[in-house]
């Protein structure tokens, strides 16, 4: 026992080495966890207290433990089981394909990354590339709903922009759980979602065990009271219109709840910018057979240099405007109780209907609507004639609102309009980019020609 014995000195650190992982795992590890988890419920839970609506145990939950609750969920069981049946291949096959798509679909929130970072980030950004308005068609109802209820945040996307506004804008509401499609899932991009709370989703899927897998987690996250936000057109829209809703992550929710359970109250988040980011891309993009297009990594670190240099010289402005209008929340168990028939359709309806009616009216669309509709308007009538319509719609800050003056210089400036003897007309140059921002325009042909004749 008391005898030496000699060891290579690989040997000897490889045993050092095993013994210290030993150590860490199972003495320092439990316990540097169990000391910043203790920290991280502390600052939760200063956090909750100034928030509307308190950031759910669902959402500070492990990514294991919530995938493992995922996989064993008796309609996932059910799921699989079908899978196997209808394939061929073995259960434990079709099991694993359906942790695959768990691991996938399920976030990892993080509240330091997202109150920390995503928010600073998302409100530099917001208000670095716009001058950024918030409204509501009813403030006190927003304010007034149910605590206990699950809120949905339903929005029209005009922009990739429209994750960084909505998400600074909400901040003093939740902390929003995203679905968001496959472009983002490459790293590191991904992990930063993921760690915002978003969750991945196929936007054409084939497998009816993914769609059951993403089904549960909806259904899970709802039941939770997790407060989520979600863009029911799908994809940006082309064209600049309003376009028709898709009706999966509706169903999902819709499914997942029942009259006597946890009510869900939707809220119609309604955006219009006075410059879309990616406006060339998707006029272009409308054009083609599939309707889909690709942002390039170089184009838009290219664009991100040329405003960074643009700032550098001091010839750096924002973009114009960038307008959000909370629209008149809808409860599902209300709705529900009036709509015995088809219910995920009219709801659909309703909530587009209740978008479309919250869309903020923003300048540069105003103007576009003008001139495509009256062709030729003197400069200042234009001004006159879009401040009428601005003072209508509730978005108008003063009698000399500079945004107007932003918004025809830049329509001037990029060829969209062209400006002679103090008159503005199209410059035939840029047509659809035209076009596309007059279909952005919340206004009709009678409430324009209201707003001329006074």
């Amino acid at each position: 026992m008391t005898q030496t014995v000699e060891l290579p000195l690989w040997l000897f650190l490889l045993i050092l080495v095993f013994a210290a992982v030993t150590l860490a795992s199972h003495f320092l590890f439990p316990s540097v966890r169990w000391f910043f988890r203790r920290r991280l419920e502390r600052a939760v839970k200063r956090l909750n207290e100034r928030l509307q609506r308190p950031i759910q145990p669902f959402k500070l939950a492990e990514r294991h433990d919530m995938i493992q609750r995922l996989i064993y969920d008796p309609q996932v069981g059910q799921a699989v089981q079908d899978h196997s049946r209808e394939t061929g291949v073995p259960e434990a096959v079709a099991f694993e394909q359906a942790r695959k798509y768990a691991r996938e679909i399920v976030p990892s929130f993080s509240a330091v990354a997202y109150f920390s970072f995503a928010i600073r980030l998302a409100r530099m950004l917001s208000n670095a590339f716009y001058d950024v308005r918030l409204s509501y068609q009813d403030e006190e109802v927003i304010k007034n709903i149910d605590p206990d209820a699950t809120v949905v945040f339903v929005m029209n996307h005009r922009s990739n922009m429209d994750y960084v506004l909505v998400t600074y804008l909400a901040a003093q509401h939740s902390a929003l759980s995203y679905a968001v499609g496959e472009w983002a899932r490459v790293w590191p991009l991904s992990r930063l979602i993921r760690a915002m709370g978003a969750y991945f989703i196929r936007r054409r899927s084939g497998s009816e065990l993914y769609r059951q897998v993403l089904a549960c987690y909806v259904r899970h996250a709802t039941e939770a009271g997790v407060t989520q936000a979600m863009f029911p057109e799908g994809g940006l829209s082309l064209t600049g219109a309003l376009g028709r809703p898709k009706l999966g992550l509706l169903k999902y929710i819709l499914d997942g709840t029942s009259p006597e359970g946890k009510d869900v109250v939707f809220v119609p988040v309604a955006l219009n910018y006075d410059r879309v980011l990616e406006d060339t891309i998707l006029t272009k993009a409308a054009l083609g057979r599939d309707r889909r297009f690709r942002a390039r990594i170089g184009v838009i670190t290219g664009w991100i240099m040329k405003q960074i240099g643009r700032k550098l010289i001091g010839r750096y402005t924002r973009f114009g405007l960038a307008s959000v209008r909370y629209g008149q929340p809808i409860s599902l168990r209300d709705f529900r109780s009036d709509h015995d028939r088809d219910v995920m359709t009219d709801l659909a309806r309703a909530l587009m209907g209740q978008i479309r009616d919250a869309i903020p009216l923003v300048p540069l669309p105003a103007i576009c609507k003008l001139i495509q509709e009256r062709g030729e308007l003197l400069e200042d009538d234009v001004r006159i004639f879009v401040s009428e319509l601005m003072r209508r719609d509730g978005t108008l800050v003063g009698p000399e609102d500079t945004a107007i003056t932003q918004a025809l210089d830049q329509l001037v400036q990029r060829r969209i309009l062209k400006q002679v003897d103090g008159k503005i007309s199209q410059s035939g140059q840029r047509v659809d980019l035209l076009n596309y921002y007059a279909a952005s325009a919340p206004i009709d042909v009678a409430g324009m020609n209201a707003a001329i004749a006074k």
